[in-house]
């Protein structure tokens, strides 16, 4: 028996969870659950939304299977999604998009397998007021965590037997970020000679997807669009409802249901199990047990082909009812498992890293001004120079407002200061434009360091979208 960590999670979690046990019991899948709480549950028991017991329990197991749980909006606890992935390093999140029997949408033959970067981005969570009327997030994406998502797209494309992995991102826009992890996808394309690549712009890939979905084969995306483009991939082939999910870690690996936890029809044998159950046939399948996964995948599908369902999807049947049609469709002889084991997992080598020479030959000071802001602003009259560093540029709201003619925008009250150097500068000579600034009884909140590598820049001047 394998043990595995079971959250049953808040809401309809409880009864999506026993339908996916029952159902794997009659099954015969030699897996021994052991239950852990996260969320309200966890919150309700009196301790946190991931309490230390079920992170352990999962690093212990190395595989886990979640129901749904809730995230309060604007405020209350953080994501528990967001609390295991980052805890535990689950980098790769893993959707299969993929039309069904009898669950009426738009579209054929959709068989999208989205690669989402789960850890970086704009999820770190870094958020700041700068001042009361400006607050600001910070988008992070390393080299590291690119390659270590970006690889594992291709791993699974070709041992999936699937033909083209297509890059999503708004390099365009986000020029060092999203360039970045354009970069690295293609470094790691010209490893993968047998694979067919491409790269697609987010909003156009968007518009593709209600187009012509088939199209697309394999995705890779940065967290963010990650998140969007999942679900809008899940929408197409008849929602969350229908929609597995995985997150695959270096050591452990967490499958889950990505809908909603529904409070307002738990307890009353609403609940369709059908997302849940197919992580967990996601799950039979990373773990190398492809003649359980086939074997209960079949059931599933021969139950919706008979138009058994239940009434999210327009049919009648309540989650017991639903759930035992399954069973009764279950094959014999499904203790056959197939030769794969949990070896054949993909391995996760630690990504390498570069190193180059950089030098340091400006900053970027981000202050806090008010000043005239109506009728014709009046712009903060910093310094033109402090030591060796000399004022380059200024921007409100990331659009350039001087030198050049002031653009004809609402301004707010907070300014980035940009100064540079055609000389080697040091840190302090940093710190002194900011005592410079200060004396001058201008509020700096926060500042960025510019480097040059070989003299070519790595920043830019690129205005918002």
């Amino acid at each position: 028996m394998t043990k595995v960590t079971l959250i049953e999670g808040d809401g309809i979690g409880p009864e999506i969870s026993a339908a996916v046990v029952k159902i794997f019991e009659a099954a015969k899948v030699p897996i021994e659950w052991e239950y852990a709480v996260a969320g309200l549950t966890a919150i309700e028991q009196g301790g946190r939304g991931v309490p230390p017991e079920t992170l352990d329990s999962i690093k212990r197991n190395g595989l886990a299977l979640k129901g749904p749980t809730t995230t309060p909006v604007g405020g209350g606890h953080k994501s528990v999604n967001v609390a295991i992935r980052t805890s535990l390093e689950l980098y790769a999140n893993v959707r299969l998009a993929r039309t069904m029997p009898a669950v009426e949408t738009r579209f054929k033959n959709v068989d999208i397998l989205v690669v989402r970067e789960n850890v970086e981005d704009t999820y770190s969570g870094i958020e700041h007021f700068q001042t009361p009327n400006v607050a600001q997030g910070l988008k992070l994406i390393t080299r590291q965590g690119s390659l270590a998502v970006i690889r594992y797209a291709f791993e699974q494309t070709r041992k999936l037997g699937r033909n083209k992995v297509t890059c999503v991102h708004k390099a365009n826009i986000h020029k060092l970020t999203d360039g970045l992890f354009l970069e690295v996808f293609r470094q790691v394309a010209a490893e993968y000679t047998d694979i067919e690549t491409s790269d697609i712009i987010v909003d156009n890939c968007c518009m593709q997807l209600v187009t012509r979905p088939e199209q697309f084969d394999v995705l890779v995306l940065p967290n963010l669009y990650g998140d969007i483009v999942s679900d809008l991939c899940a929408g197409i082939v008849g929602g969350l409802g229908v929609a597995p999910g995985g997150n695959i870690g270096r050591t452990c690996a967490v499958f889950e249901a990505v809908h909603g936890s529904a409070p307002d029809i738990a307890g009353k044998g609403l609940a369709n199990p059908t997302a849940l159950l197919l992580s967990g046939i996601q799950m039979l399948q990373f773990m190398g047990w492809i003649g359980y996964a086939q074997a209960i995948q079949d059931a599933l599908s021969s139950t919706l082909a008979a138009d058994m369902k239940t009434r999210d999807l327009g049919g009648v049947l309540s989650t017991n009812d639903f759930t035992n049609e399954i069973i009764a469709r279950l094959k014999p002889a499904i203790s056959i498992v197939s030769d794969s084991t949990v070896a054949d997992r993909v391995t996760h080598p630690v990504p390498e890293t570069i190193s180059e020479e950089w030098v340091l030959n400006g900053v970027d000071v981000f202050i806090e001004w008010s000043g005239e802001l109506t009728n014709v602003p009046e712009l903060p009259d910093v310094p033109e120079k402090i030591g060796p560093l000399t004022l380059a540029m200024m921007s409100n709201r990331g659009t350039k407002v001087w030198p050049g003619e002031m653009p004809d925008i609402m301004l707010v009250d907070h300014f980035r200061v940009r100064y540079l150097s055609d000389k080697l500068i040091t840190r302090l000579d940093v710190i002194n434009v900011l005592v410079e600034l200060d004396s001058l009884d201008f509020k700096w909140g926060h500042i960025e360091i510019l480097n040059s590598v070989n003299k070519q820049p790595r920043y830019s001047n690129a205005k918002s979208d």
